[in-house]
């Protein structure tokens, strides 16, 4: 459905666009002017019968038409516009400059004869005007037919009924949100004189504003303000009408008065000297007006009254003057759920229906913490029998605007209050599926490319009224930030689902599902297309929208960071250039390295995203696009050029290049490009190729980031003054990057002239210098007047001898220098001479990579650095001097690789996060002044001064500690092992090359350690001294890892806490036995199946052991634990058995066997073993058989058994019917698949890569249901299609590794003549080793239509591919060590070109085929 309101919005648009404008009427004729007018009449008149329309149109489908009729033709006139004002812009730059006055520009427009492209420009236009009118005065005609009446815009809006009543049922999920918004209405403090304030409750439709507001209402905690009001304003905020409900509400009499002032004075008698809390229930006024004349009565109150109102927009508690606006969001999916079981079950005795799992899954994504659509769901459940539940969820009354009658009112209320000029912007949204992240600006500017962001004359720019939109409709909750990413934002389902019930079917996401006729409706209709970018988008993807002739957008939504896309080169050379009227395109993500000249003739095109794609060059063309506002070619990584008319682009506005580093330089027009705002990176060329740096002085617009790369080619100070930087008070992040290869002959004095000539405004914010060449820097750097600088970095400007006085710089918070070679000493020059309280803003300080820094010198007073943070020292080996004395706020400090420095960590009495990997000397002189940090970490530390008590009470609070080499830290360590247990925050533990380390004291454990992490200790030898347990009492442990600790043999039960889940054991070289029953395990340890009911149960579930070559035994009693669920073991080459009892605990459910030499079975046998999952083994030549109940294992899921050159056969049963993954790989002895292959039902996966001496017969087959096969023996070639290959109906993937001497095509024929046919499911098909394969048969790949990716590998005689071409289903050709196939589909010329050159991603031995195909010879081809 097309609501009214937005071809409303729609409309009002083009009547301020009908309104001649000078260029444009420069091209019309005075007839046409006319003409002009009397469209503009006539779609007035059509707008004052939109409200009958849209209420006919639910009954009538003849309006429904007549409604898509005029949207259809509301945007071919904006096309028409445009094509004015594109003709207007081509006369303006084709016209000879004879003067530089704006006034010859706009004569020259008027053409002093006709030209054969004026001419014919002309026609084309006045047979459109023709077709528009005509089509204008059929709308007309049939709106009198229709019967449509004027009633102006729609009033008829869905109003809350005014009610204090909690709802049915306890309020779940809001009981925090109640007692935060009644502690802020009797919070008493007063911030001024007001006797009352005002509490806005401000959320998104649904989220339960008013519900909380009734519950704090009904609260008896605020029962003692008297009198108490409630009213339900909505969208009708009438002074008269609001004070009149008010006064009603307080005296529960009715309002007879007829005067404003007679209401106010009765209210304002009946609050005088009351304390009064009054509730204004969904309110939308945000006049300021209104508010002041609703004021009087309320001033007669007593102080401390109170005044709540519920809102979905920030802005209305602005204007109301908000003490404080509680933003109020969503409920936790526990509540969602309870919720939806409140409203659907109530209290009748109804059980849940078997597959409440997936209800309860499908619930919650609907719902999304908002507590309406939870209860709207619950009442659409109320009352249906389990078995219409499913009927239900599968309906397409799953969609929003179907779901009841309570929530989409709700939200086409926040619609309907929107202005004009946001409900085109909202509809636009759209475009975004749910859960889509996107950036404010990515949105803004693509409403300026669709033209939703109407500038008028000396308006604000269109960035900033963009701004405005995203924020208001932010302010409004139709936008949420991001829980993930602060900088992004997503839509709420349900707001999704409103922008698409309100856009129609102007937009189209490619991935909806459509169905019958419907798909056709949408391809004569859609205006703005966006789909999801998978990893290959072939041609059959676009079949839908081939005939999309009016599309304005071409939009793919990338996922982030999925490394290339493929998109078919069909689509770029076809499909695009016949889609003129395309104002955004975007192929941003794909791999592609050309573009054709044909984009040149998209004239429309205003928004164009070729970021991260791997071009080398732009066309030609894209200069001509005169509408061009922004050019995304971020992370560009082959790019070396602009084209050098790029100058023409005069309405370009963005230009992002951020991460495209290949290029050379600017071209040399880019100072006409005055509109520019957004320049991420101006690269200097070198002289004669490519513009210089005094281009960039035009350009007065830029804002945001600028960075200016390659300085090193100025070579003339006055070029770098002429860029004007001083004068760009908009840019709020500059970059100063000379290149990092310079060689000495770089002259260090031109360096200093050009950075002193590029300063930039005093507005800054952020400033980055790397690599500048000079031994000193000007005197800008570090003047008080850049009181705007917040960050500040110098990187690789190694000559410099001394930092600059940016301690002067009030309002510094974050300052990184690294790679400053030349710096010896920081003292008086790096704070400023004449500055008390130096970095009085710091807090981030980073030093990095500074070989000669020696001496850091104190200021000597304490003011310096009073608010710094986090001070991070990296690599400044020869750095001597202590740390400033006095860091009062540091709440983290790393120090790595200064291995001559004295750490002193005295007077940090903030101090959270102390990590020292590598110093001379660390001291803790005080005990006062050193804070309690809760992660700490000592690595390579010389030697430990005096250990004070300050330092161990810093230790005692720890919750994560982390010690390397303590062989040097004699001191600490004796310190900390004997008073391990008395850490009792501490919860990980880890320790590294400790050679001294034999065992951690007699005391045990602290209380919360959960993990121990001990590797490379080679004095290990148990955990606790010998013949000491570890105590129960408040142990916790989970984890113990242990790895390269040599002189460990075993670990005594009696040692190992009951808590203890995990255990992990690598590389210890000399471990015998893992578990060692000792002296002691009766009363402490790990339990055998005959203990279960034993006192002391362990709770050890995850048993990894790796690389241990003397290991012959997991425990001294040879019985696993029997809560144990995985076993992994890998390489230990002495191990005989898994358990002397022949028996695997019961409670196993994951088995992993890696080069396990001498195992000969993994079990006597299995029937107690129905947990078992996964069964993996590899590598064990001594295996030779499994147990006979193999088959008992209803719950096993996995199984593989590879390269175990002794196993010869399966259990006679076979393998359990529930198998899912069953892989038999290099097993040389075996000779037969286990029986009854065909009986597993439940095999999706089916690797086999063995030669076999038996085969099943042709009755026994393969299992039915199988989605991935992968045949590796020559044998099975072509019995397996004798099984029923054919007949796999869901077979996904096939994967053949042949060998086969007599197969020349793919695939054959039986011996009968019958074709071997391949399953037409197929998506994935990989043939190889076909050493004589000359063809693949056209016969066999005509029927695989949903043929995805095909793989060739290593058939040297392969010449051709099937005669008819491959499917066009295909997305992905890959071929290797194929050489005569290769050098046919390599070659543009080649035979097979043409059959694979619409493919996306074709691979030929790992190069990918396009980045060898010249433009010109690839459309030739493709046009075969």
């Amino acid at each position: 459905m097309l609501s009214e309101v937005f071809l409303g919005a729609f409309l009002q648009v083009l009547f301020d666009r009908l309104a001649p404008r000078e260029l444009i009427s420069l091209v019309f004729r005075e007839s046409v002017k006319k003409k002009l007018e009397k469209w503009r009449q006539t779609l007035l008149a059509i707008q004052m019968v939109l409200k009958d329309a849209e209420e006919k149109q639910l009954t009538d489908a003849d309006v429904k038409q007549w409604l898509e009729a005029i949207r259809d033709l509301a945007y071919d006139l904006e096309d028409l516009f445009d094509d004015f004002a594109i003709e207007a812009m081509q006369r303006k730059w084709k016209a000879e400059p004879e003067s530089g006055s704006p006034a010859s520009m706009v004569r020259s427009l008027v053409p002093t004869r006709f030209t054969p492209s004026a001419v014919k420009f002309n026609l084309k236009m006045k047979f459109e005007i023709e077709k528009i009118s005509k089509r204008l005065k059929e709308i007309t005609e049939q709106k009198d037919r229709l019967g449509l009446k004027d009633g102006g815009m729609s009033v008829k809006i869905w109003k809350r009924p005014s009610s204090t009543s909690v709802p049915y049922g306890p309020v779940i999920g809001r009981d925090e949100d109640r007692k935060k918004i009644i502690e802020l209405i009797l919070n008493d403090e007063q911030t001024d004189d007001a006797n009352f304030h005002v509490i806005s409750i401000v959320g998104m439709a649904g989220v339960g504003k008013t519900t909380l507001a009734r519950l704090v209402y009904n609260d008896e905690e605020v029962n003692h303000f008297n009198p108490r009001a409630w009213i339900c304003v909505s969208d009708d905020f009438d002074v008269m009408m609001v004070t009149k409900a008010l006064l009603e509400s307080v005296t529960s009499q009715p309002c007879h008065l007829k005067e404003l002032n007679e209401v106010q004075v009765k209210l304002a008698s009946e609050l005088e000297g009351k304390k009064f809390l009054l509730v204004l229930d969904d309110l939308w006024n945000e006049n300021y007006d209104l508010w002041e004349a609703l004021l009087p009565p309320f001033r007669a109150g007593a102080a401390g009254s109170r005044i709540m109102v519920t809102t979905r927009n920030v802005s209305v508690g602005k204007v109301m003057g908000a003490v404080q606006s509680y933003n109020l969001d969503f409920i936790s999916d526990n509540d969602c759920w309870a919720i939806f079981v409140q409203h659907s079950l109530m209290n009748e005795n109804v059980g849940r229906p078997g597959n409440s799992g997936l209800i309860h899954e499908k619930i919650l994504e609907r719902c999304r913490g908002l507590p309406l659509a939870a209860r709207t769901l619950g009442g659409l459940f109320r009352g249906k029998e389990l078995d219409e539940w499913e009927d239900i969820m599968n309906s397409r009354l799953w969609s929003s605007s179907n779901m009841g009658s309570d929530i989409f009112p709700i939200l086409r209320l926040s619609y309907h209050h929107l202005p004009h000029h946001l409900k085109r912007c909202f509809a636009y949204c759209s475009l975004f599926p749910r859960d889509y992240e996107f950036e404010e600006k990515q949105l803004i500017l693509l409403w300026m490319a669709e033209g939703l962001i109407y500038q008028a004359e000396g308006d604000k720019p269109m960035e900033d009224l963009g701004g405005e939109y995203f924020r208001d409709l932010l302010s409004r909750s139709f936008f949420q930030q991001s829980s993930s990413n602060k900088s992004r934002f997503v839509m709420h389902d349900l707001i999704s689902d409103l922008a698409q019930w309100v856009a129609g079917i102007s937009y189209f996401r490619l991935e909806t599902k459509l169905e019958g006729n419907e798909r056709s409706k949408v391809s004569s209709k859609a205006r703005h297309l966006s789909f999801v970018g998978s990893r290959y988008d072939g041609a059959k993807k676009f079949e839908a929208i081939s005939e999309f002739k009016h599309l304005r957008t071409f939009l793919p939504l990338m996922a982030p960071y999925v490394g290339y896309s493929y998109l078919s080169y069909l689509i770029i050379n076809q499909l695009l250039p016949k889609l003129q009227n395309l104002r955004v395109l975007s192929l941003s993500g794909y791999r592609i390295v050309y573009l054709p000249e044909t984009i040149g003739d998209l004239k429309h095109l205003r928004y164009l995203d070729l970021s991260r794609t791997q071009l080398r060059s732009l066309p030609a063309s894209i200069s001509t696009l005169y509408n061009l506002q922004t050019l995304l070619l971020e992370n560009c990584s082959s790019l070396k050029f602009l084209p050098p008319d790029f100058g023409k682009l005069f309405n370009l506005r963005h230009l992002n290049i951020f991460g495209s580093n290949l290029l050379e330089g600017m071209p040399l027009s880019i100072g006409n490009l005055t509109s520019l705002q957004t320049l991420s990176n101006f690269v200097v060329g070198k002289a004669d190729s490519f513009c210089v740096i005094r281009e960039l002085g035009p350009l007065v617009h830029l804002r945001g980031t600028l960075c200016i790369s390659k300085l090193e080619n100025v070579t003339k100070a006055q070029e770098a003054r002429d860029s004007y930087l001083y004068g760009k008070q908009d840019l709020n992040e500059v970059v100063m990057e000379w290149s990092s290869n310079l060689n000495e002959s770089q002259d260090e004095e031109t360096q200093l002239e050009v950075l002193n000539m590029l300063q930039p405004n005093v507005k800054l914010k952020e400033l980055t210098v790397k690599c500048y060449g000079g031994t000193k820097f000007p005197t800008w750097i570090g003047d008080p007047s850049f009181s705007n600088l917040v960050l500040l970095r110098f990187e690789n400007c190694e000559n410099c001898n001394s930092l600059p006085p940016v301690g002067q710089l009030p309002f510094l918070k974050d300052l990184l220098i690294k790679g400053m070679a030349g710096v010896k000493s920081v003292g008086r020059e790096f704070y400023g001479e004449s500055c008390s309280r130096p970095f009085q803003s710091l807090e981030t300080l980073h030093f990095e990579d500074m070989p000669r820094w020696e001496n850091w010198i104190p200021l000597g007073v304490n003011e310096a650095f009073a608010c710094l943070r986090k001070l991070s020292i990296i690599r400044c080996h020869n750095l001597v001097r202590k740390l400033p004395d006095h860091l009062p706020s540091l709440k983290k400090l790393v120090i790595h690789g200064c291995w001559n420095l004295v750490v002193s960590v005295s007077n940090l009495p903030m101090l959270c996060v102390l990590v020292i990997e590598g110093c001379k000397r660390v001291e803790c002189e005080s005990s006062v002044g050193f804070g309690s940090p809760y992660s700490m970490v000592f690595s390579k530390i010389s030697e430990f001064g005096h250990v004070t008590a300050g330092l161990m009470h810093g230790v005692s609070k720890v919750e994560y500690l982390k010690i390397v080499d303590s062989e040097k830290l004699t001191t600490l360590w004796e310190k900390i092992p004997k008073g391990l247990h008395r850490l009792k925050f501490l919860r990980e533990l880890s320790i590294e090359d400790c050679p001294t380390l034999v065992s951690f004291p007699a005391s045990g454990f602290p209380s919360m350690l959960k993990v121990i992490q001990i590797k490379s200790c080679s004095g290990l030898k148990s955990l606790l001294p010998e013949g000491t347990l570890q105590s129960r009492e408040n142990a916790c442990l989970e984890r113990l890892c242990v790895v390269r600790c040599d002189s460990l043999k075993s670990i005594a039960r009696g040692q190992l806490p009951t808590t203890l889940k995990r255990l992990e054991i690598s590389h210890c070289m000399n471990l015998q036995c893992v578990l060692d029953e000792g002296e002691g395990s009766s009363s402490s340890s790990v339990m055998h199946d005959e203990d279960i009911n034993n006192r002391s149960k362990t709770h050890l579930q995850y048993l990894d052991i790796k690389s241990c070559q003397s290991l012959t035994t997991l425990t001294s009693s040879g019985k696993l634990p029997a809560t144990l669920t995985h076993l992994l073991l890998r390489d230990c080459p002495k191990l005989m058995y898994l358990s002397s009892t022949g028996k695997l605990p019961a409670a196993l459910q994951y088995l992993e066997i890696q080069s396990i030499s001498k195992l000969q079975k993994i079990a006597e046998r299995l029937q107690q073993n129905t947990s078992l999952e996964c069964i993996k083994i590899w590598n064990c030549h001594g295996l030779k058989s499994l147990p006979e109940d193999l088959h008992n294992l209803s719950k096993l899921r996995q199984f593989q058994i590879f390269w175990c050159q002794s196993f010869s056969s399966f259990p006679a049963a076979g393998l359990p019917s529930n198998l899912r993954v069953l892989g038999i790989k290099n097993c040389k002895n075996l000779k037969a698949l286990p029986n009854g292959m065909r009986n597993l039902t439940s095999l999706q996966k089916l690797d086999i890569s063995n030669r076999l001496d038996s085969l099943p017969s042709p009755q026994e087959g393969l299992p039915t249901n199988l989605i991935e096969l992968n045949m590796n023996d020559l044998k099975f070639y072509k019995p397996m299609f004798e099984w029923g290959l054919q007949q796999l109906t869901s077979l996904i993937k096939l994967s053949i590794h042949g060998e086969c001497l007599d197969v020349d095509s793919f695939p054959g024929e039986r011996e009968n003549g019958v074709m071997m046919l391949l399953p037409n499911s197929l998506s994935i098909l990989c043939i190889s080793y076909f050493k004589n394969l000359e063809c693949l048969s056209p016969k066999g790949f005509q029927n695989l239509t949903s043929l995805n990716q095909l793989k060739i590998y290593n058939c040297l005689k392969l010449t051709s591919l099937p005669k008819e071409g491959l499917p066009p289903s295909l997305t992905q050709l890959e071929i290797r060590n194929c050489p005569l196939l290769s050098q046919h589909c390599n070659n543009e010329k080649g035979q097979e070109w043409s059959k694979i050159a619409h493919i996306p991603c074709v691979l030929i031995d790992n190069k990918f085929i396009h980045e060898t195909v010249t433009t010109d010879s690839f459309t030739t081809q493709l046009n075969r």
